[in-house]
């Protein structure tokens, strides 16, 4: 059975981007017959707004998309990201480094095979990944085949914070594994991380999901759409305009139902993942509907 989640940060109210994030896995994991699993990605507390988490999952709940699964979250976790850090230490893909960003200037930010700075008691290290000569290629069922030369195009990348906290490329590979996560629909801001995530998986001998990139919501001036964008937040109290929209960002049919579950059934029957457009556009079909909306 096809296991897909949806793993928003609790950083801001859900915007349309993530609503097409969400939506996107929902319809591919329920047309599949699967289960529709959320992630809470509360692991940078520096960054997460107080409230925002349940204000996510309010939202979601008031679209129909309600997780299938007891919520898990990700600062509750800390222990198996720790088991697999110390596995990947003790088979020697993993160091501590005490680089810092002025360091790596000179090789623009691609961090070399070792830590090239002198530890110091000043400041905590890092934990980095050996890269070595990794390439990874993988078929996106939306965005085609990619490919990646890790050791040219990234290097060793950190997997564990200065702040002792775990990086996003490593939780993200064990809470994946942990839940049984097979199909990853994610936005395609995250598609230049799969490889990373693709070399961790295969040296902690974890399966490989299969993945789909959404195609990106844009602002106006071309940038990513982010939480920031208060004008373009959902609305839990009128949440058929924004299905519509983001049905209709997605390529597919957006039948004129009533409510919510008469859509949301329409919407899995009909679904079509060879609909969805690969590139980024702007919402204006969800900008259209808000403003039409009383």
């Amino acid at each position: 059975m096809t296991r897909g989640r949806f793993a928003p940060s609790p950083t801001g109210r859900l915007h349309f981007g993530s609503l097409v994030a969400a939506l996107g896995s929902w319809l591919y994991a329920r047309r599949a017959g699967g289960r529709w699993i959320v992630r809470m990605e509360d692991i940078d507390r520096e960054r997460e707004v107080e409230g925002a988490a349940d204000d996510i999952l309010a939202t979601l709940d008031a679209f129909g998309l309600a997780s299938d699964e007891e919520i898990v979250y990700q600062s509750r976790r800390g222990d198996l990201y720790a088991s697999a850090l110390a596995r990947l230490e003790l088979d020697g893909h993993a160091y501590r480094c005490w680089c810092s960003r002025s360091d790596l200037e000179p090789s623009a930010g691609i961090h070399p095979a070792g830590c090239i700075a002198t530890p110091t008691a000043a400041r905590a290290p890092a934990w980095r990944l050996r890269v070595r000569e990794h390439r990874i290629a993988f078929d996106d069922a939306i965005q085609g085949p990619q490919f990646q030369d890790l050791a040219r195009d990234v290097g060793d990348f950190v997997i564990w914070r200065a702040d002792g906290a775990c990086a996003y490329q490593l939780a993200v590979v064990v809470d994946d594994a942990e839940q049984g996560i097979d199909q990853v629909v994610r936005g395609a801001d995250l598609l230049d991380s799969t490889p990373r995530q693709i070399l961790l998986q295969r040296l902690l001998g974890l399966e490989q999901p299969a993945y789909a990139h959404l195609p990106l919501a844009l602002e106006t001036d071309g940038r990513k759409l982010s939480k920031h964008a208060a004008a373009l937040a959902v609305d839990a109290r009128a949440p058929l305009p924004a299905l519509r929209a983001a049905l209709h960002f997605l390529g597919q049919p957006t039948p004129d139902c009533s409510n919510v579950h008469m859509l949301l059934s329409s919407a899995e029957q009909a679904f079509d993942l060879h609909r969805i457009p690969r590139a980024a556009a702007t919402p204006l079909a969800f900008a259209a509907a808000r403003n039409a909306t009383p």
